[in-house]
């Protein structure tokens, strides 16, 4: 388990104290919903999601909210976007036990 503060191997997740920061990267609108792995970005990997619903009124933060509570068997108001609502490049917030949810995360990557 990766001590509380500190980035993974993968970059995309770290453990903080209530939960776990989950860095995703999001393509609303897609023909495809779900996750659809890790992809590279300028400041390190993150975690693709696809949706259908469109980047307008919060609709796409809260499909991704939604698809990361079902991927990760935690309700989706444990799940909030912490940075980025208006980019592709998000932060979200899990919270719940970490080192949980950094084993469900890496069996999911």
């Amino acid at each position: 388990m990766a001590a509380a503060g500190r980035l993974n191997a993968t970059q995309a997740w770290r453990a903080v104290a209530d939960g776990v920061e989950l860095r995703v990267k999001a393509q609303p609108r897609a023909r495809r919903p779900g996750l659809q792995g890790l992809v590279d970005s300028a400041d390190g990997p993150r975690l693709k999601l696809a949706v259908n619903e469109a980047p307008e009124d919060g609709r796409a933060n809260r499909a991704i909210c939604a698809l990361l509570a079902g991927a990760l068997h935690v309700p989706p108001s444990r799940i909030a976007v912490v940075q980025g609502a208006a980019s592709r490049e998000k932060t979200c917030h899990i919270a719940g036990d970490p080192a949980a949810l950094l084993k469900t995360l890496e069996n999911l990557a």
